[in-house]
């Protein structure tokens, strides 16, 4: 695999035969995502056993993310559409009281009246409608619209700049949770954190149920940029989810808060992912256009660890297309460099120290090969951190959960093999695994970098080796 950039495609209506599936893999996705929002359990049950079954078929190691709904604040039902204009009140109420204005919905959050104070802005379906909060009563609070739009049932309201007492999980994420835990994920993330606590509790929840998913914070408004540091440091993924971020930030400040968080996951040695809208377009047509290309670049040149389509394969006209797409430019960026981040890493402990030795080894020996022994990943993923120049790093590991945890993380191929008795062997070994594929040759020069005990071997070492 040349391409350092990793994939998570959505599933959907437009994906979820099995066999678009294995086509998918095929094309070069590395992580399937099931978004809790919209599945039926039984439905995310059948797609996690379809992505595991197709996996198998190719001796791919392909991971599963469920992707929790987390606390939304959401309208109530209405009998038919309102089409709202200019001027316009609307009013958003608690459910069980009865309205004071022609055009009145409920809210499912009902603390929102202790939140909001009138002047704070109210946006209502993504960014379709924006509302300035006139009043605000004991059960409800009445807007004046800025723009004019339908607004439906069920619509997602944002309050940019607003500090919301909402719960870190919801009673849905808690059945949701236990599914994904059933299905054995190897990644759940976590809608809407706010700072490290909730992160900890999805951890601590997860765990509870006899988990081992690793956790994926999604990064969704200005509380969570506010906490960015604490929040890398406790989650083992950040998701940049620029859908909502875009909404709760000035739009001009998006591409620089991107920039921002990318950057401080590099030097804090944490994995990223880049979401949301990166070729909307293709939803319904089949190339995209020049600011995507452009935008999807920005974000393979930033060097971020993957990134991840959402509409575009779920329910989108073209979802091979799109993954070709995302394939196409992070491969044609890649080989004219990155940004440089992975030179800003943090060097705090031993092991980051010996994976900084490894990384300016293998990148100082010309046609050098980078192999990383780890039995839980750590090591494997620090390494990755640094952003090693070759496109020849593997990573051996005697689990399979570890290797599909590895398939999140930028320009490595992480291969399973039971270690031997001494390092000398498990070497061989995996040397030999390499030539089978036709990876290394005779006299290939390989990095071989441990955090695994042996008799000759200390922890935390690096070998350099030739095929």
């Amino acid at each position: 695999m040349s391409r350092k950039t990793k994939l998570i495609v959505t599933l959907g209506p437009a994906t979820q035969e099995q066999e678009m599936i294995g086509r998918l893999i095929d094309g070069g996705v590395n992580v399937f995502r099931l978004n809790m929002s919209h599945a039926k359990h039984e439905w995310a049950s059948q797609m996690a056993k379809f992505v595991r079954e197709e996996s198998e078929k190719r001796n791919a190691h392909i991971a599963v993310l469920f992707d929790l709904t987390g606390p939304s604040i959401r309208t109530g039902e209405l009998e038919k559409s309102y089409d709202l204009k200019e001027g316009d009140q609307v009013e958003f109420r608690r459910e069980g009281s009865k309205a004071s204005v022609p055009l009145s919905t409920t809210v499912n959050y009902p603390g929102l009246m202790g939140d909001v104070k009138a002047g704070n802005t109210l946006v209502v379906d993504n960014g379709a409608l924006l509302m300035r909060i006139e009043k605000v009563e004991e059960d409800r609070v009445i807007c004046h619209v800025l723009t004019p739009g339908t607004m439906g049932s069920r619509r997602h309201i944002n309050l940019p700049g607003v500090r919301l007492n909402l719960p870190a999980l919801t009673e849905k994420d808690h059945k949701d949770l236990a599914l994904a835990v059933e299905c054995g994920a190897d990644f759940i993330a976590g809608s809407f954190v706010r700072d490290a606590a909730h992160v900890n509790e999805l951890r601590h929840a997860m765990e509870g149920l006899g988990g081992e998913s690793q956790i994926v914070a999604k990064i969704e408004d200005q509380e969570a940029v506010r906490n960015i540091d604490s929040i890398i440091r406790t989650a083992d993924v950040i998701m940049i989810a620029r859908g909502d971020l875009g909404i709760e930030v000035d739009f001009e400040d998006l591409p620089i808060l991107q920039r921002r968080i990318v950057k401080r996951c590099h030097e804090l040695g944490k994995r990223v992912i880049v979401a949301t809208q990166l070729l909307e377009s293709m939803i319904t047509n089949p190339t995209p256009t020049r600011a995507e290309v452009t935008d999807v670049m920005n974000a393979a040149y930033e060097e971020a660890d993957c990134l991840m389509l959402s509409g575009e394969t779920s329910v989108g006209r073209y979802p091979e297309r799109c993954v070709e797409a995302l394939v196409r430019i992070a491969s044609r960026i890649e080989r004219s460099g990155g940004h440089g981040f992975g030179q800003n890493v943090i060097l705090s402990d031993e092991r980051q120290k010996t994976a900084r030795a490894a990384v300016t080894l293998v990148d100082s020996l010309p046609d050098a090969r980078l192999v990383v022994l780890t039995r839980r990943g750590i090591l494997a993923n620090q390494i990755a951190m640094m952003r090693p120049r070759t496109s020849a790093f593997y990573a051996f590991t005697p689990k399979e959960a570890v290797c599909r945890q590895l398939s999140l993380t930028r320009g490595i191929r992480a291969f399973r093999m039971p270690y031997a008795a001494n390092i000398e062997e498990t070497v061989e070994r995996a040397t030999e695994h390499l030539r089978n594929l036709d990876l290394v040759r005779t006299g290939t020069p390989i990095v071989v970098v441990s955090d695994i005990l042996s008799d000759h071997f200390a922890a935390n070492s690096i070998l350099l080796h030739h095929g």
